[in-house]
């Protein structure tokens, strides 16, 4: 089996990187990849790391690796056979970043605890989200010349924070160039649907993935994904929801938003910043009705398994 090490990170989408590793279809390759802020938050931060953050170092990428006989039309598929965290994550609300950046101008920290035997990530202990870790950046160099920056996600994969993509999903992703030059990182020990407040419960992750060069898939022009059967632990079905309906899909998706961080405050007693960050890493979007116009209907919904006291 193959390793990338954490010095072997990168902080752009570029085919001119040179690859670190060399593996042929069939093989698997484990990455070992530090966190989202790029080491400049731990345990014992405060929200002034957040306001110091260095933003041209954040969401580092590890690789990328040549896999032999890619070439671009083909796809590369990766399995993904195990994801394990470190013990502790963070959610932060980062001064002009989020979905509600303009009503959240102040930093914000919240530090959880990942429990790997019980599987879920705690805060304050009366908080547990299941632990669902996946990578937030799965992706292949593209096939321009030009660098490209690591934050928005592109036909090639890369920065999707697809919560879906878990241990057992199968990713395929279109090569754009020789080798298909893959990296990923930004690990997540939880993540609901939207991301709201900008970031997920962000962790250190080791992954192990497996790679395969298929040919013939025409039809795949963006990342596709499946997923096996799944039952999620210490999570029951029960949720409460709000809509938002505005004739711009993104506005009710704000007004959804809006009004769950609002019952959060009002129910369960959470701070704006608690409920905006909860939401980000607990809630799920579901875009209920578009048809009729001119007006759309965004949910958000937070399962109620999350809370662990009366009230």
């Amino acid at each position: 089996m193959y390793h990338i090490r954490r010095d072997h990170s990168h902080l752009r989408w570029s085919r001119k990187i040179p690859p670190v590793l060399t593996i042929s279809s069939g093989e698997t390759v484990t990455f070992d990849a530090i966190d989202s802020s790029n080491g400049q938050i731990n345990k014992d931060s405060t929200a002034t790391a957040v306001s110091s953050l260095d933003l041209s170092t954040v969401n580092p990428v590890f690789g990328p690796i040549h896999v032999r006989g890619a070439e671009p039309g083909d796809v590369l598929k990766v399995e993904v056979l195990d994801l394990e965290t470190a013990d502790w994550g963070w959610s932060a609300i980062i001064p002009g970043f989020g979905l509600l950046a303009d009503e959240f101008p102040k930093p914000s920290l919240q530090i959880w605890n990942v429990d790997k035997n019980q599987g879920y990530v705690s805060y304050k202990d009366t908080i547990h989200v299941p632990l669902r870790p996946f990578l937030g950046c799965m992706g292949v160099a593209p096939a321009t010349d030009e660098d490209l920056s690591l934050v928005p996600p592109t036909d090639a994969g890369g920065n999707m924070d697809c919560r879906d993509l878990t241990v057992g999903s199968v990713v395929y992703i279109p090569v754009q160039t020789q080798g298909a030059l893959f990296s990923c990182g930004d690990g997540h020990a939880a993540q609901g649907h939207g991301e709201v407040c900008g970031t997920a419960i962000e962790t250190a992750i080791k992954a192990t993935l497996r790679f395969e060069v298929c040919k013939g898939l025409s039809w795949v022009t963006s990342p596709h994904y499946e997923n096996p059967p799944r039952v999620l632990k210490g999570q029951d079905s029960a949720e409460y929801a709000v809509m938002g309906i505005d004739g711009d899909v993104l506005e009710a998706t704000k007004k959804a938003t809006r009004g769950i961080i609002a019952w959060l405050t009002h129910f369960k007693g959470l701070s704006q910043s608690e409920a905006y960050m909860l939401t980000s890493v607990a809630g799920n979007f579901h875009l209920v009705e578009t048809v009729n116009v001119p007006h759309y209907i965004v949910s958000m919904s937070l399962p109620l398994g999350v809370f662990r006291s009366n009230g």
